[in-house]
């Protein structure tokens, strides 16, 4: 099966070189086409687009959507496979890709995603390991009792998806969310009645460090998610927000990291205090 790969690009310069390579450089796999979507900013990586003689197409900052930019890419295409990346992974595994998409290829799911892995010493690195196991699993319809609201977790910072489902179930709906599309096109898979697979051994590299404002300004838009879909809060979170503050202080005692010690209580209040806010307001 050929894969299409759909990159959203935005102030990419000290990215694109790296990540360009490290695609070009996939094994055992059919890449038809690299297609990055490059909104207009105000660095070179438009030039540095050209001089690797890469497949883009430019679009002005009020026309991106996190999800209808996808959508109108993935229609586009003609691959039989829809992979979804972020401009900040790193990729160093030559297998990162094969292994992303073997089991889709074979039919035994539909859809798949990555783990993640935080390469620095932030909260995230711990909030990685909670959402990101070293297992891989598959999620479906039936073990939404078991998984609850972790049954539609999937993540577009490295993901994929057979074109021909994803346009079974219409996309994103025409919807402009400004985050959680994943989630959003997952859960219409999952009650499809599709099968995802989280594969830990397709790994990447995706860090973030956020500031206490971009936290918030994260967990609010977050919260107005979950306020507008609501058929999601009819599900547990079986990773609670208490079972994560609990995990991530073990960590951080258990690695003496001061950083996130220190961090702890603030980002633990705005993570909570977001969220309401932003299903509420």
């Amino acid at each position: 099966m050929n894969v299409d790969i759909i990159c959203p690009l935005y102030n990419a310069q000290k990215y694109i070189n790296k990540l360009h390579f490290s695609i070009n450089n996939q094994k055992e796999v059919n890449i038809k086409e690299i297609k990055y979507i490059l909104t207009k900013g105000n660095d070179k990586t438009q030039e540095q687009l050209k001089a690797l003689n890469a497949n883009y197409v430019v679009i002005e900052k009020e026309e991106f959507s996190h999800s209808l930019t996808r959508q109108k890419i993935g229609y586009e295409s003609n691959a039989d496979i829809l992979v979804f990346i972020t401009q900040d992974i790193i990729i160093e595994d030559e297998l990162w890709l094969h292994n992303l998409i073997k089991d889709i290829e074979n039919g035994k799911c539909e859809a798949a995603y990555s783990r993640q892995i935080c390469n620095n010493n932030s909260i995230e690195k711990y909030t990685r390991e909670i959402n990101y196991p070293d297992k891989s699993q598959y999620k479906t319809k039936e073990q939404i009792g078991e998984f609850q609201l972790q049954t539609f977790f999937f993540s577009d910072a490295s993901s994929a998806i057979r074109r021909d489902k994803f346009i079974e179930v219409n996309g994103y709906d025409d919807k402009d969310l400004p985050t959680n599309e994943d989630m959003y096109i997952a859960y219409k898979l999952i009650m499809k009645g599709y099968t995802i697979k989280y594969c830990a051994d397709s790994i990447v590299i995706h860090s973030h460090d956020f500031t206490l404002k971009e936290l918030f300004n994260r967990y609010y838009i977050t919260g107005k998610f979950f306020k507008c879909n609501k058929n999601f809060n009819k599900y547990r979170v079986n990773n609670s927000g208490l079972n994560m503050a609990k995990y991530i202080l073990k960590r951080a005692l258990q690695e003496k990291n001061l950083k996130v010690l220190i961090r702890f209580l603030p980002d633990m209040a705005i993570r909570f205090i977001a969220m309401k806010l932003g299903k509420v307001l």
